[in-house]
C-alpha cells in the first residue's frame, strides 16, 4: 500500500480549488485572439513593424483574410480539444484525423478557408493519411524539423493534464511526447513542448508567473539529452526575462518562440499592451502571439481582454461552447 503523503494530499485539494479558476477559455480564447492578431502582419520584420507597427485587430495583410481571422495555430488547437472530446482521453489517430478534417476539408477555421499550413506538419499528416505509420510514428525526427507546430497545439493538452490530476513526471512526459510526434517527433521539439506545459500547469495552479518560472528551471529534465537541454539554455540556466530584445527571435523555429513566449509574459503587466507587443516583434507572429495569448488570457483572465477584439474574432460563440464541452469531458 501507498504511504500516504501530506503534501501531495494538499496539492490535490489546491487543485481542485483552483479548477474554478482555470475556465478553459479563458487560455483558448486568449489564444485565438493572440493568432488572429497575428496573422496579418506574418513574416513581416521587426524593423518594418517598429515603423507601421499592429495596434488593433485588422484584416487583409500577409493573408488577406477578414479581421478576427485565425490560424492553423487555433485551427490544431481546436481539433486537439474536439478530439480529447470525442475519446474522453488522449488518443493519436483521433487528433490526427481531426487534423485531416481541418486540412482537407476545412473544419475548425474561421472563415471555411484554410490558408497556412507548416511543411512539417503536412508531411507527417500524408504520412498518417496514406496508412504508412500510427499517427504517433507520423512526425518528422531530425533537427531540421523542429519548427513550432507541435508546441502552438499543447494548449489542451496542459488543460487535459491538469484536469485529470495527473502529476507523475514521467506520464506528462509521455503525454506530451506522444502528441508532439505526431507532426513534430524530435526532442527538441517535445523539450519545448514539455516546458510549456509544464509552466502552464504551474500557472493553473495559482502560482505566480515568476515563481512558476523558478519551478520550471529547478524540474528534473533527465529525459532529454545535455546537447538539447543546453538549447533551452537561455529559459532553464538563465533568465529569459531579463534577456534584451535584441537577443529574442520571434521565428518559426521551437526554441524561438518559446524564448519569446517565455519573455514576453514575465514582462508581462496585462494582456492587451503585451500581445500587441508579441506581434510587433515580427516574423512568426501568429504563433508567437498564440502561445504567448494563451498564458495571459490564463493570468489576466478573458474578463481583462478588450471588448471589441472579442466581439470580432469568428467564431467567438463556437470556441466558448467548444471549450464548454471539453470542460464537461475532462473534469
Amino acid at each position: 500500500m501507498e504511504k500516504f503523503n501530506l503534501d501531495r494530499f494538499v496539492k490535490a485539494q489546491e487543485r481542485d480549488y483552483n479548477i474554478a479558476l482555470a475556465e478553459i477559455k479563458n487560455g483558448v480564447i486568449g489564444f485565438a485572439i493572440g493568432d488572429a492578431l497575428g496573422v496579418p502582419a506574418e513574416f513581416k520584420s521587426r524593423t518594418e513593424l517598429k515603423l507601421n507597427p499592429i495596434i488593433d485587430m485588422i484584416g487583409d495583410g500577409t493573408y488577406n483574410v477578414p479581421a478576427g481571422t485565425w490560424s492553423d495555430d487555433t485551427s490544431m488547437t481546436l481539433a486537439t480539444i474536439d478530439a480529447i472530446i470525442s475519446t474522453k482521453t488522449i488518443d493519436v489517430n483521433t487528433m490526427a484525423s481531426k487534423f485531416l478534417d481541418w486540412f482537407r476539408n476545412a473544419e475548425y477555421t474561421a472563415t471555411n478557408e484554410v490558408f497556412d499550413i507548416g511543411r512539417t506538419t503536412l508531411q507527417a499528416l500524408a504520412k498518417y493519411e496514406m496508412n504508412l505509420e500510427d499517427a504517433s510514428s507520423c512526425g518528422a525526427n531530425n533537427e531540421w524539423s523542429n519548427g513550432n507546430g507541435s508546441l502552438m497545439r499543447m494548449l489542451p493538452i496542459a488543460y487535459y493534464i491538469y484536469y485529470k490530476h495527473i502529476t507523475n513526471n514521467e506520464e506528462i512526459y509521455n503525454i506530451v511526447k506522444q502528441v508532439s510526434s505526431i507532426t513534430h517527433a524530435h526532442e527538441v521539439s517535445i523539450l519545448g513542448c514539455y516546458i510549456y506545459v509544464r509552466y502552464v500547469l504551474e500557472l493553473l495552479d495559482g502560482i505566480d508567473k515568476i515563481k512558476a518560472y523558478k519551478d520550471i528551471q529547478q524540474l528534473d529534465y533527465g529525459m532529454f539529452s545535455s546537447s538539447t537541454i543546453d538549447k533551452y539554455s537561455k529559459i532553464l540556466q538563465k533568465n529569459i526575462q531579463n534577456v534584451d530584445e535584441e537577443n529574442i527571435s520571434s521565428n518559426g523555429y521551437v526554441v524561438s518562440t518559446l524564448e519569446a513566449t517565455l519573455w514576453l509574459f514575465l514582462n508581462s503587466n496585462d494582456y492587451n499592451t503585451t500581445i500587441l507587443k508579441s506581434v510587433n516583434l515580427g516574423e512568426d507572429t501568429d504563433t508567437v502571439a498564440a502561445c504567448t495569448g494563451g498564458i495571459l488570457g490564463i493570468y489576466y483572465g478573458i474578463e481583462s481582454i478588450k471588448d471589441t477584439w472579442k466581439q470580432n474574432l469568428k467564431k467567438y460563440d463556437y470556441i466558448v461552447n467548444l471549450c464548454d464541452k471539453f470542460d464537461k469531458t475532462i473534469k
